[in-house]
């Protein structure tokens, strides 16, 4: 592991070269006591910042990684003790597990004065250390110095709240008999831990190689009044293991503990924690209740205004007759397309993040090019709504809402469930949060309930003969209707659009827009030749090659998140795990949340609730910062801060109180009242 760390930094190195000039941390030392007393220890840190996107290292990397070398320049008799890392947060990139800073960390050094030493006490020190992104790495050096003058060992009152938060970051000893062995390839630790069951994550960081595989997963248990973290062994360990084990409970900041394990007998797995962190940020809710959130959250999107017209006009062409059987026919085809979508979608983003990439719910939105897909394909349903054309005489599985049978059915379905992805519902969060993290079976079984909730309308209707009678009459309203349902599917397009613009700039709007006119004219033709009784193909296949070519033409614009410029709340920042880190540090209250364009319920909140006078007035009363995340068009920081708070996609709000600690997350439908209580 120590060769293949040392070769991967080499290589990173090489190809990082000629961007070493721009530094891409800054390092900062600060002495607790401007005058130190001699014969007296003396504590500095050294703080190291990186920018937006990048990270620092822990003692032990991880899989890849440099450890951070110090070289002191001191006053004769003086010596300089190891460096004190805090407690590390965890990246996995392309497979490799790292131990990282993605936010200031101050690492704290005592130094020894010489009892005989007097006046100027000049203090220097030389850092050689690694700086990544998820992309490159760059070796970069910084010297740092600050002459002292002996004295009285007073400490300095504008250094102590840095030092305080600086001790509270560092792990500390455990005080506890840890045992660990290793069996079947297994390694498994046995931590003493009072009131376990109020351990909502735990993670175990080992202090060097050969302990444990960086990338494996770790499985934490309760068993009596003890953690049992169970992961891969790399090896087999000879004497005691050392690391920190970092806790996380209810109500408090995450902690670390030093721990040091000695050989002796394991206990089998006992039950899961409330939230089974292994390091990632797992929701506390198990399989069950994320399935029953799942399916909740799958009927609520059924009022989704570009799912609604493609339901009802399914579950309408039932009013039209035809025996039981064909009814159930087709809401389970219906089922099967809804719940097929879903479950493709979610292995997709397994496989994806299995992979080391940072995606969640409805990360193909973030594409302009399945943008301007759906804008071409609600563009044709509108005008299909709207009765320019009829997809009767197309043969079977592409005639989607208008189709009748068992495959127009299930392309409904699949079309239903695509279209619906845009949004995080209530009750979704949790139960799309703890998907990413469950078993991937499991995983999928969660996914699946989405579907069969979405999917639960039409079953009823096809299953219930009370719900269809209910239905009703067939009769000439029912053309009206349909053009009546053409109204939301354009003002969908219209929004896609827009979403388009926001995310490939004026072109890529104009093209889409361009492309949506091109196709509705061949559509128009397409039903002119229905009309007269010709046949279809001619338009129908320009209609394809225009909207393969407009599609393959539509380039993302390099999508700036423009929320924080105009933000519902005045003053608001970009988001940045950086500035949320300084603000939580200098006990600013802060509001953090994450949006996208194409997300409904976030566009409802900013235009209600967040754009409320009131909660601009008391934010600004309470001092509260507000940063803005925009997920528009992806970003693998926010996927990364979106897992560790266990939730799966937009929207999510975050209210950091003055005290510090864990922050309060507040419910997807805002109301002004949920704002104004939590600035209180």
């Amino acid at each position: 592991m120590t060769l293949l760390r040392f070769l991967l930094a080499l290589l990173a190195a090489t190809l990082a070269l000629p961007a070493a000039a721009a530094p891409h941390a800054t390092v900062t030392l600060a002495a607790e006591s401007a005058t130190p007393a001699p014969g007296k220890p003396l504590t500095v840190a050294l703080t190291f910042s990186p920018q937006p996107g990048w990270h620092t290292y822990w003692k032990n990397p991880g899989d890849a990684g440099v450890e951070t070398r110090a070289t002191w320049t001191l006053p004769a008799g003086a010596t300089a003790g190891a460096l004190r890392y805090p407690v590390p947060g965890t990246l996995l990139i392309g497979g490799l597990m790292n131990y990282v800073y993605e936010a200031p960390a101050a690492l704290l050094v005592d130094i020894t004065v010489p009892a005989a030493a007097r006046g100027a006490f000049p203090v220097a020190v030389k850092l050689d250390y690694l700086v990544c992104s998820a992309e490159m790495c760059v070796p970069e050096s910084a010297t740092v110095s600050q002459t002292l003058n002996l004295s009285d060992g007073a400490p300095d009152p504008a250094a102590a709240s840095q030092f305080a938060a600086a001790r509270r970051a560092l792990p500390v000893p455990l005080g506890a008999a840890v045992t660990y062995g290793v069996t079947g390839g297994q390694l498994v630790i046995s931590v003493p831990f009072a009131a376990p069951e109020r351990v909502r994550k735990a993670y175990f960081f080992p202090a060097g190689d050969g302990i444990a595989s960086y990338s494996a997963p770790q499985t934490v248990t309760m068993v009596k009044d003890a953690l049992r973290i169970e992961t891969k062994a790399d090896g087999t360990p000879a004497g005691p293991v050392a690391g920190v084990l970092r806790i996380e409970r209810d109500g408090e900041p995450p902690r670390g503990f030093d721990i040091v394990a000695d050989p002796g007998p394991m206990p089998a797995a006992g039950a899961a924690l409330a939230s089974d962190g292994g390091g990632g940020g797992t929701p506390a809710i198990g399989f069950l209740p994320a399935l029953l959130l799942a399916i909740a959250g799958g009927i609520i999107l059924n009022v989704m205004p570009c799912v609604f017209p493609i339901l009802s006009l399914k579950a309408l062409a039932l009013a039209k007759g035809g025996d039981a059987a064909t009814a159930r026919r087709d809401a389970l085809a219906y089922a099967a397309g809804v719940i097929g979508v879903c479950v493709a979608l979610g292995g997709l983003i397994l496989a994806l993040r299995a992979g080391g990439a940072q995606v969640g719910w409805a990360f193909q939105l973030q594409s302009p090019q399945v943008i301007l897909g759906l804008l071409l394909l609600t563009t044709g349903i509108a005008l299909n709504f709207a009765g320019v054309f009829e997809l009767g005489t197309i043969d079977a599985g592409s005639g989607l809402a208008s189709k009748p049978g068992a495959a127009g059915s299930f392309w409904t379905g699949a079309l239903a469930a695509f279209v619906a992805t845009p949004c995080t519902g209530p009750f979704m969060a949790g139960a799309l949060g703890a998907a990413l993290v469950l078993p991937p079976a499991a995983a999928l079984g969660v996914f699946a309930g989405l579907g069969l909730g979405l999917a639960l309308p039409f079953l009823a209707i096809g299953f219930v003969p009370a719900l269809r009678r209910r239905l009703p009459k067939p009769g000439a309203w029912m053309g009206t209707f349909r053009r009546i349902l053409s109204v939301p599917m354009f003002l969908t397009a219209l929004a896609l659009a827009w979403v388009l613009g926001q995310q490939s700039g004026i072109d890529g709007m104009t093209l889409g827009l361009a492309g949506a006119l091109v196709v509705g004219l061949l559509l128009w033709w397409l039903g002119a030749r229905q009309a007269s009784g010709r046949s279809a193909w001619a338009p129908l296949g320009v209609a394809v090659a225009a909207v393969v070519l407009t599609i393959a033409n539509v380039q993302p614009a390099g999508h700036a998140s423009a929320h924080a410029e105009s933000a519902a709340i005045p003053a608001a920042e970009p988001f940045s795990e950086v500035r949320l880190a300084e603000l939580t540090a200098a006990g600013t209250p802060t509001f953090v949340y994450f949006t996208a364009d194409w997300c409904l319920t976030c566009k409802v909140n900013e235009h209600g609730a967040l754009a409320d006078p009131a909660v601009a007035a008391a934010f600004r009363k309470a001092g509260v910062k507000t940063l803005v995340g925009d997920w528009t068009s992806g970003d693998a920081a926010i996927s990364r801060f979106l897992a560790a708070q266990g939730v799966a996609g937009v929207p999510l709000y975050l209210f950091y109180g003055k005290a510090g600690g864990a922050p309060v997350q507040l419910p997807q439908i805002l109301s002004t009242s949920d704002l104004v209580n939590a600035a209180a």
